[in-house]
């Protein structure tokens, strides 16, 4: 006759995707009940792992019917809050500060399609070539690109001892730089469909349980547009600033217009406008640039803020190529304009935010 034990010893084949240890172990299932010919469990995830609900699901009914004297399977899905995240949410939209990093930077847009998250990554990787310690979190969770971006869309975070939510991530490390995307936890194609409470649980749960350690600074690739996510995190963090990128055409600028005003409202410090493919330079012409985006949008959208245009980033055949390969030009190809235009956005919010003596 199948036992608890039976059960429990069973079920340890069923693992987490980044951690690759077992649900037993890390307290994701609990509460195992055997009645003959039933058996009854209670699955508790974190809420970093739901991506992960609907397979360990499957997996756990399909190895409890295995046994001879077992034709019913039924699983609980606890959702109550662990005591940690409710303090978490009690707070909600108090601001806290993440314990660990020095300052926060969000990097946002309008609308897709701007080339937001090559600012974000190779704005992380500038951070971090000139010494500082940086984090990048991929908070766009509906187009989570800075995996592949920077080649380790193959890894699976780790998961700290502990249950339940009281777990925390260990940050992927690449290029000096610790990062966690929404890309770690998702299969490739699969679509995130949620909606605004678990939305912004998963910001917070990216927020303040990772394992970030003594960070100068965090660089946040938002969402496009002015939704749940962004809302979520301004009212969740102190933010240092937030700077809002966007393209040469006027159609562009409609959109950018939105997010600035999002941000004023919340109360959200605006560092500036970047405005990315402002020319384009051709590979056998280093000397040509071509403005096939039209030109001056990212001035227009300075001044009518009263902001600096902190950088104009061109396109380059390698910014496309080497991204696309999981290196970013940064890194790859340091003397390129592009690079050194990065470098020297880096500069300027290093100069902003840390005192040298």
């Amino acid at each position: 006759m199948t036992t608890i034990e039976d059960a429990n010893f069973a079920l340890q084949k069923v693992l987490d995707a980044g951690s690759q240890k077992n649900v037993i172990e890390l307290a994701w299932i609990k509460n195992v009940r055997v009645t003959i010919p039933r058996v009854i469990v209670t699955l508790s995830l974190p809420s970093f792992a739901n991506s992960q609900r609907d397979r360990i699901v499957q997996e756990v009914r399909g190895i409890l019917m295995d046994f001879e004297d077992i034709d019913d399977v039924q699983i609980e899905i606890d959702n109550n809050p662990s005591k940690t995240e409710s303090q978490n949410q009690s707070n909600a939209p108090e601001l806290q500060k993440i314990v660990g990093i020095s300052h926060i930077i969000a990097v946002s847009s309008g609308k897709g399609g701007v080339g937001k998250s090559t600012i974000a990554v190779n704005l992380a990787c500038s951070l971090a070539k000139l010494g500082l310690k940086t984090g990048l979190l991929d908070a766009d969770i509906y187009g989570p690109n800075t995996p592949s971006m920077m080649g380790v869309a193959e890894q699976n975070p780790k998961v700290t001892e502990g249950s339940g939510s009281d777990q925390r991530l260990i940050p992927i490390n690449k290029y000096g730089i610790s990062m966690v995307s929404m890309g770690f936890l998702i299969e490739e194609g699969q679509p995130v469909i949620w909606r605004g409470p678990m939305l912004n649980s998963i910001i917070r749960q990216f927020l303040y349980q990772v394992e970030w350690n003594n960070l100068d600074f965090l660089v946040i690739d938002l969402p496009p547009g002015t939704g749940d996510a962004q809302i979520s995190l301004s009212q969740s963090v102190p933010i240092s600033g937030a700077i809002v990128v966007t393209t040469p055409q006027q159609v562009s600028l409609q959109d950018a217009r939105r997010g600035l005003a999002m941000f004023k409202q919340l109360g959200v410090p605006l560092l500036g406008i970047v405005e990315n493919m402002s020319v384009f330079i051709p590979p056998d012409m280093p000397g040509k640039k071509y403005e096939i985006f039209g030109k001056g949008g990212g001035q227009i959208l300075a001044n009518e803020n009263d902001l600096p245009l902190l950088a104009q980033i061109p396109i380059e055949i390698p910014l496309v190529d080497d991204s696309n390969k999981g290196v970013p030009i940064s890194i790859s190809q340091p003397s390129k304009e592009s690079s050194v235009v990065f470098g020297n956005l880096a500069q300027l919010i290093k100069n902003q935010f840390v005192k040298t003596y």
